[in-house]
């Protein structure tokens, strides 16, 4: 029996932003594709299908991710995104849930705007839910007496650490760019114990997890779990909505 729960896995639930950010790019034949902050390839792969002609540049911080990558086949380097500069015949950059890790990223928007040839495509994507519960009860707990003083040099994103549509648009169209910018807000139907908590394990508690040694994690999980199972308390059949707003920008440079 067809079950509506499993159709969308986590992996699908991820890749939808993506998609639908690619799906706006009006690039018809571009020669250089830049994907930047590539993860492990997954969703690199399906550029090349959409422009099986242009050259694919895949790049990422971690070695981790790039080593994924080059097992499906992408050639991807490690490279931090604030150090990539676009070649001249770049006519496609995209960065997929990466800016929000870049504080000066407004900065970095427009020196590519600047170095990129005219008619290129600048497209991005970033959560925008940073006022969440998901988000602010970490911030919450991770500044009270028990853990402020192991976790007084994580860097846990406040909701400025990204701009609106219109504070991108508006950034953007300053330098000439002609802008398409939306946001999205995500309903999303998790499944399994501690749902929400798992699914922000790989990115807001990231920081968290890496300060921590082991068996402290473990007490900041378990305790971060409550609050989370009360801010999203899962439905009868154990499935848990879940909110998540993110903001999109296509940009095609003058």
């Amino acid at each position: 029996m067809w079950d509506p729960v499993k159709y969308l896995d986590y992996a699908d639930l991820r890749a939808r932003p993506f998609h639908d950010l690619v799906g706006r790019i009006p690039a018809a034949k571009p020669r250089r594709v830049a994907d930047l902050g590539c993860g492990p390839g997954n969703l690199t792969a399906g550029l090349a299908e959409r422009w099986p002609d242009a050259i694919i540049e895949a790049s990422d911080s971690s070695p981790e991710m790039v080593e994924a990558a080059r097992s499906r086949g992408v050639d991807a380097r490690v490279l931090d995104v604030n150090d990539w500069v676009p070649g001249p015949d770049t006519d496609v950059v995209i960065s997929n849930a990466v800016l929000q890790w870049v504080p000066e990223h407004r900065v970095l928007l427009r020196r590519w705007v600047d170095r990129l040839p005219s008619g290129a495509t600048l497209a991005f994507q970033v959560p925008g839910n940073f006022d969440a519960p998901s988000h602010a009860l970490v911030r919450a707990l991770a500044r009270t007496e028990e853990w402020a003083p192991r976790l007084a040099d994580v860097v846990l994103r406040e909701n400025q650490a990204v701009d609106s549509p219109l504070g991108y648009g508006s950034l953007l169209a300053d330098a000439g760019c002609a802008v398409d910018a939306w946001e999205t807000t995500y309903l999303q139907r998790l499944r399994g114990e501690d749902a929400v908590l798992e699914w922000i394990t790989g990115t807001s508690l990231r920081p968290v997890k890496e300060a921590l040694p082991g068996a402290d994690w473990d007490h900041f999980r378990a305790q971060i779990a409550r609050k989370l199972d009360e801010a999203y308390p899962p439905r009868p059949d154990g499935t848990t909505w879940f909110e998540f707003r993110r903001v999109f920008v296509v940009a095609v440079v003058p």
